[in-house]
């Protein structure tokens, strides 16, 4: 009996380390997986070489066995002169610049060179990059959170010669969320940063404020832009709500701390100061197209219509008609082609919220613009 209560006393003891040495596992698992969920992940690929591959796979199964036995020799000698010259343009800037740090009276002439030696490198397989971002907005712009994770990325990298371009597709939303979208990407613009925004479906109302941050706007011809106007509705169940003796008591502190309310009488000149805001909000997004777009005529095009991109063409507001594809493939001879997306850890709360807000966003819009 003694035996058996030591044994027991034993095992008690061992589960008892066993326990606490799992909840602290547990505690800094648990810990490490809440700050992975605040940071995201940040991916960046390089697509362009599944363009190539895509390019190469096509040409070479409309050839027979020995012109595909030859066309791969000669595509391994092509990319193998790249790479050394690559390595050579690289060698020589790393010259030039110990060489500039050594003799800084020559400075001038050293510039000079470097950038000429710059200019030879890229003509020898140095390609400069071509940063594709994506954008697909919703009511609230949430997405920017997103949007300027990737826009930091890219700016602490980007050179000279490079360039940006986004796939941008929104019907718009609240003012102050694609208005922080929108300046987020001006942070390209202020960097004099080639920057290229493409529609392939729709870019309206904040959705073209954001496009018009950029130095050209391409879109298909079927995408949906302009939508210069800003709108605002609110139910009112005063009525509803006197019918059934029911009492609203609204009180404030200022005398436009509320114009319009759900649930109070509204008066003529609560109307009227709400109308007043619209119309400084329409001011203030009008003057914005203005800036960006200087040769749009901004009183013919401000109306709060909306147009196809092959006629929006015509009054300015699109510059060019492609297709993102189109667009990024004529890029592909001489640029290097970078996806660039921020992915924020999401609660299965959050993702399905989001795609019921999305689907009742798509299903309202497309009762409005059907064809």
């Amino acid at each position: 009996m003694n035996w058996f209560s030591q044994y027991a006393l034993f095992l008690a003891e061992t589960a008892t380390v066993v326990i606490a040495i799992l909840s602290i596992l547990i505690f800094i698992l648990s810990q490490r997986r809440k700050l992975s969920t605040v940071a995201g992940r940040l991916s960046v690929k390089d697509i362009s070489q599944e363009y190539e591959q895509i390019k190469d796979d096509i040409l070479m199964s409309s050839m027979d066995e020995l012109e595909a036995k030859q066309y791969t020799k000669d595509l391994k000698k092509q990319k193998k002169f790249e790479k050394k010259q690559a390595k050579l343009a690289i060698k020589q800037k790393q010259k030039q610049k110990q060489d500039k740090n050594s003799n800084q009276v020559a400075g001038a002439n050293i510039d000079d060179n470097s950038n000429t030696q710059t200019k030879i490198a890229t003509a020898n397989g140095v390609k400069p990059k071509l940063f594709v971002l994506s954008f697909n907005g919703s009511m609230d712009a949430h997405e920017v959170e997103e949007l300027r994770q990737e826009i930091t990325a890219i700016l602490a990298i980007i050179k000279p010669e490079d360039q940006v371009v986004i796939k941008l597709e929104s019907p718009g939303g609240v003012v102050h969320g694609y208005g922080l979208a929108a300046s987020q990407l001006l942070r390209f613009r202020t960097r004099n940063i080639p920057f290229t925004a493409v529609v392939d479906k729709v870019a309206a109302s904040g959705g073209y404020m954001m496009a018009c941050t950029a130095n050209k706007i391409v879109a298909a011809p079927f995408a949906i832009v302009g939508s210069i106007g800003v709108v605002a509705q609110i139910p009112n169940f005063n009525r509803l709500l006197k019918k059934h003796d029911v009492d609203i008591e609204l009180q404030t502190a200022g005398e436009y701390k509320r114009t319009l309310t759900m649930f109070g009488e509204n008066t003529d000149e609560g109307r009227q100061k709400f109308k007043q805001e619209l119309e400084e909000t329409h001011l203030l997004f009008k003057d914005f197209v203005k800036e960006y777009r200087p040769n749009v005529d901004i009183e013919q095009v401000a109306t709060g219509e909306h147009w196809f991109a092959a006629q929006a063409k015509d009054k300015g507001l699109v510059d060019e008609i492609s297709t993102s594809d189109d667009f990024i493939l004529s890029h592909l001879d001489t640029h290097k082609i970078i996806s660039v997306s921020f992915q924020r850890k999401q609660k299965l709360s959050e993702r399905i919220s989001k795609n019921v807000v999305k689907n009742v966003e798509r299903l309202l819009f497309r009762q409005g613009n059907g064809l």
